[in-house]
């Protein structure tokens, strides 16, 4: 009996309803900004004003000590990318961070990177390490791939070839400076006219 008190309840609360015409849902997804994204576009304006400190060493995504790390920004032909993921740059400068801790890493990288464009240093490697005994595994792989994506000067990254120290390794492309965007320029319209 007292079900059937339950659907005469239910129906008459259901009295004034309309059916709807369609029955599918439009579900938009809204887009929410992270922290972690946050983090990373105010790490982007900090090291323009020569302050490593923005560079997290508390979080990153963790990679596995074979994983490749690749990233390109927008408005890097493809090509280009091409030409540094098979090393086919010469490599004009190198940093080692064996046996550093994060944050030594984290100095270094900064510093690194900021020597290397003041000195119109365009294709340089950073050897990482497989961190296959670090504890989590790819520690330091992970932190400086995150590091390199949160830095404007570089263009783009990937692992390096074996003969480059393989997945212990990547190559950077840092932005070109000023003189040599208009060198470039120069040397395409002797080509060209």
């Amino acid at each position: 009996m007292s079900q059937d008190n339950d659907f005469d309840l239910f129906q008459q609360m259901m009295g004034d309803v309309k059916p709807i015409d369609q029955d599918t849902a439009e579900h938009k997804k809204v887009h929410q900004v992270t922290d972690a994204q946050l983090a990373k576009r105010e790490a982007a304006i900090w090291l323009t004003e020569d302050d490593p400190e923005y560079l997290s060493i508390d979080h990153a995504e963790m990679l596995k000590p074979d994983d490749f790390i690749e990233f390109k920004r927008d408005g890097v032909q493809d090509g280009v990318y091409r030409k540094l993921r098979l090393g086919k740059y010469p490599i004009q400068a190198r940093l080692d961070l064996h046996r550093k801790t994060l944050k030594e890493a984290c100095d270094e990288v900064v510093k690194f990177l900021k020597q290397c464009i003041e000195m119109d240093i365009r294709t340089v490697v950073i050897v990482h390490g497989r961190g296959e005994r670090s504890n989590p595994p790819a520690l330091m792989k992970s932190f400086v791939a995150s590091w390199l994506q949160q830095i404007r000067e570089v263009q783009c990254v990937h692992s390096a070839q074996r003969f480059h120290g393989g997945s212990g390794a990547v190559y950077v492309l840092l932005r070109k400076s000023a003189e040599k965007k208009m060198e470039t320029r120069e040397r395409h319209q002797k080509r060209l006219g």
